[in-house]
Order: C-alpha cells, then sequence, then structure tokens
C-alpha cells in the first residue's frame, strides 16, 4: 500500500502544503492518517481525491462548493472540465496521473488519443507525455507507485508510439540511422520517440532497443553500415568512464558520424570532436538534423 506524507502531496498536486491544511482543517477535504508516533500520512484514495479537487479548484470551482459536492457531481464536474480543457497541461496530467493510479486503460488512452488528434503525436509526446512522466519520476522516487503501474502507463505509451510510427512511410533513398541504449540504460521511450523524430525528418532507422553492449553493438554495425549512429547516456557506462565510452565509440565506428546526447553528457560538458558530436537535449538533437 502507497503512503504518502503532505510534502508528498504538494509536489504531486501543485498545491502548497499550507494550503492543504487548511482545505483539512475548515472544510473536513482530507482525513489523514497518523503513525504511532502521531506523524500524519496520507493514502493513494486521498492522493486522488486531491489531484480531483486541485483540478476543479484551478478551474473556478470554489472550494466551499467542492467541498459539498457528491462524489457523482464532483466526477461530472471533472469530465466537464477534462472536456473542455485538453489544453492545460496541468489538468492532463493530473488526468494521467489519476487513470494509471486506477490503472484505467480507456480513460488514459482516451486523453492521449484526443490531443494526439488535436495537436499531433510530437507536441503530445513533448507537450503532455513528457512532462507526465517527469511526475511519474517523482512518484517513483517516494515510492508511491509500483513497478506494476509504472509498466502498465509505459506498455500503453509505447502502444502510442508504435501507432505512430507505423504512419510514417520509410524512405528508400535516405540516409540510414542506428540507434541503441547502452546496457545499464532503460529510457525506452525517449528512445522510441528520437526513432519517431527521425523518421518524420526522413531518415531511415535501425532501432536495437535497450541494454546493447559495445560487442554486440559493433556487429549489428557491421551488418547495417549506418551513416549514423546514435544513442543517449543517463547512466553509468562502467566499468568504461563516459569519457573512454565516447572515445571507443569514436574509434570503433570512424566510418560513421556518432551523435550521443543524455545527462551524464551535459554534466560533464564533452565536447564535440573527430566524428561525433554531443548535444544537451533531445531538441538540440533533432533542431540540428532538421538544417543539416
Amino acid at each position: 500500500m502507497a503512503v504518502y506524507s503532505i510534502s508528498d502531496l504538494e509536489k504531486l498536486s501543485g498545491v502548497k502544503a499550507h494550503t492543504i491544511r487548511i482545505w483539512e482543517k475548515r472544510y473536513g477535504l482530507l482525513t489523514p492518517k497518523r503513525t504511532k508516533t502521531n506523524i500524519r500520512y496520507y493514502l493513494e484514495e486521498d492522493l486522488k481525491k486531491l489531484l480531483n479537487i486541485a483540478l476543479l479548484n484551478r478551474n473556478g470551482f470554489k472550494i466551499s462548493k467542492i467541498a459539498k459536492m457528491p462524489s457523482e457531481e464532483m466526477h461530472a464536474a471533472i469530465l466537464d472540465v477534462s472536456d473542455n480543457n485538453q489544453d492545460n497541461i496541468d489538468i492532463l496530467s493530473d488526468a494521467l496521473t489519476v487513470a494509471m493510479l486506477d490503472m484505467d486503460e480507456l480513460k488514459f488512452s482516451t486523453v492521449l488519443q484526443r490531443n494526439i488528434q488535436d495537436i499531433g503525436f510530437k507536441r503530445t509526446m513533448t507537450e503532455v507525455v513528457f512532462p507526465f512522466l517527469n511526475r511519474l519520476g517523482v512518484l517513483w522516487m517516494t515510492g508511491s507507485i509500483s513497478p506494476a503501474q509504472e509498466n502498465y502507463v509505459a506498455t500503453l505509451i509505447k502502444q502510442k508510439m508504435y501507432v505512430a510510427l507505423e504512419g510514417i512511410k520509410t524512405p528508400q533513398d535516405k540516409a540510414t540511422f542506428l540507434i541503441y541504449l547502452p546496457e545499464q540504460e532503460r529510457q525506452e521511450l525517449s528512445l522510441l520517440f528520437v526513432h519517431y523524430l527521425l523518421r518524420e525528418i526522413g531518415y531511415k532507422v535501425v532501432n536495437l532497443g535497450s541494454g546493447i553492449g559495445l560487442q554486440d553493438l559493433k556487429k549489428a554495425y557491421e551488418i547495417v553500415k549506418p551513416d549514423y549512429l546514435l544513442t543517449m547516456i543517463n547512466e553509468s557506462t562502467a566499468p568504461l568512464t563516459i569519457q573512454e565510452y565516447v572515445e571507443e565509440m569514436s574509434l570503433h565506428f570512424r566510418n560513421s558520424t556518432v551523435f550521443l546526447t543524455g545527462l551524464q553528457l551535459a554534466r560533464r560538458r564533452i565536447k564535440s570532436k573527430h566524428n561525433y558530436h554531443v548535444f544537451d537535449s533531445i531538441d538540440d538533437l533533432t533542431g540540428y538534423l532538421e538544417v543539416n
């Protein structure tokens, strides 16, 4: 059973802890439990209720009115607000979070599909999905979601990505990218999004997925003979240092241009040289590719 501190609720809902306490005391909107040592804590139902309350409050509903709403009326009001505010990122993130906690595939998919239809797949990913995944990271760090919930959501998002990829025709005369994630990396959603962006620009893409060691990469490289190689490094590259790993890539794949991005590279400020280029973010990388 997931439990939350008031600090967790503040981070996840955007409502200040002081305000939450006032809502509790004045309106009885939440009733925290207490440990044997009198420390307040909250349950998953409290988080979902607070997300819904915050959603309505941000859309003009007074707390005094929300406090008197029966659950059916609150649910109807939330649906109405969500339908009429598809461009509000906070509302969308709240809706996706509640759908994830409930493991409600229909609700989760509906929110995403509406946005894809309204603003397109690319903007939905950058403006809705990735901000939501940042919130998911907070939930994961606080131990507030289970691996099953995290994998469930990741699977639903991957399904949307695969559909989007299927909708792009692969050119026959364009340069080829070989993309992958190193052994310690598990950011498959980011890699799939890069796959989509490259295909949208017009490149052919061979995606090896995650957990690829250098020896396996070399074998695939000999088969594909790509024009470009691309990876993201957000975790460790042990037993090699980041610099050693980059130099190994530059040496073994010197007949191709290597593109590198990720948190570890940005932190160490590794500069582009020889046949490799380092980018601080995916946006920087795709911006470079679009004009070159």
